[in-house]
Parts: structure tokens; sequence; C-alpha cells
């Protein structure tokens, strides 16, 4: 992302993570962890709109750190359909937060999994923000987010998602009502309004 981004090799439990880490120029004010698209149609952490929300979380003085799941890059394993997933998140969360504030987001399936690391995580200790961005409840059985936790979240989706459509995104955050930032005109992956998806998160992060 910069000339400052810090590989990581994180441990996982089928071997290593490969994750990348970006401070911001002041003091932290805690660590967000993002995780990326489906592994298997070509998502990675270098993804643009992956990229585009540790900016967001670096600009607002975060710390990010963002990992490749099993079987990328120089990740360990192989895909496992989210379960395995989310547990090397949680395995990162360990590793590089394992105190402090502490925030999750993710894109399409890093979404998913994020969703159920939050649950997992949330018993335990505070999660301070949540972005979720072209959710994939679609395909997937995306966890519901903890009540108290509403008022920390951002759930961003594209009215013309032909990935994941924005019906199904309601589907999920109706029962929970949970409100759904929608994007006039915008697809999966925001082409064109990566600067608008930005300032969406810079506004929450800052609220």
């Amino acid at each position: 992302m910069n000339s400052q981004t810090e590989k990581l090799i994180l441990h996982g439990e089928v071997g290593a993570i490969e994750a990348l880490r970006d401070a911001p120029a002041g003091a932290s004010k805690g660590v967000a962890i993002v995780a990326h698209p489906h592994p298997l149609f070509g998502g990675t952490m270098d993804n643009k709109v992956v990229q585009t929300l540790a900016r967001a979380f670096v600009q607002c003085g975060w710390t990010v750190v963002r990992f490749n799941f099993r079987g990328v890059g120089a990740s360990a394993g192989e895909h496992d359909a989210g379960a395995g997933e989310a547990r090397d998140f949680l395995k990162v969360v360990e590793q590089v937060a394992p105190t402090g504030a502490l925030a999750i987001a993710g894109f399409s399936f890093g979404s998913f999994v994020a969703s159920h690391a939050l649950a997992a995580l949330w018993p335990q200790r505070t999660v301070d923000k949540v972005v979720f961005v072209g959710t994939a409840a679609q395909r997937f059985t995306v966890a519901p987010v903890p009540a108290e936790a509403h008022d920390k979240t951002l759930v961003i989706h594209g009215e013309e998602d032909d990935t994941v459509s924005l019906a199904c995104v309601m589907d999920w955050a109706r029962p929970q009502s949970l409100p759904v930032t929608v994007v006039p005109g915008g697809g999966h992956f925001f082409h064109g309004q990566l600067p608008l998806l930005k300032s969406l998160v810079v506004r929450h992060l800052q609220a």
C-alpha cells in the first residue's frame, strides 16, 4: 500500500499466514483486521476494496493488518469454505491485537468470515468498529451482528451488485434491524466509486 507497509508471517491453524501491516503517521488508536474476498475467485489481501478499507482506517489513526486466507499467496493450507478462515482470523487477532482497541472489517466473502470472528470475539472483548462491504449473504450464512455492536457497525452495499444481490443483504439485515448504507448504482467492486466508499468508511470511523 505504501513504502512503510510491513510484511508479516503469522502462525495459523495449518501453518503460515501471510500478512501486511500499515501504521498511521501518529499514535495508533488500535488495530483493524481486514479480510479479503473469495480466494477461489481471485480474492487476495491486495484487492482494491480491501486496500481502500485499509487506507480509510490508516487515515483515521488505526494500524491495519490484512492477511491472505489459507491457500492464497504464501499462506499455508487449502480453502476451507469459511470455517478455517474464521479460526485463522482469530489467530491473527491473538498475534497482532491481543489487547487494546480492535476493529474488524471485511469485503464480500471476507465479511462472511469476519462476521463469524466477530461473533466469537464479542463475548470476550469489545470490538470498537465493524465495517462490512459487499457482505456475502447470498451463498453464505453470515452471522448476525451482536445487538450491542450495531451502533459500531457500518454495512455498505452497491445498489446494482450482481455478485451479491442487495435483496439478500436486506434479508440478512432486516431481522436484526441493522441499517444498510446503499451506494446508488454501485457494483460489487465499486468501480469508479472507491473514493466514495473510502469517505463513507472514514465518516463512520470518525463518528
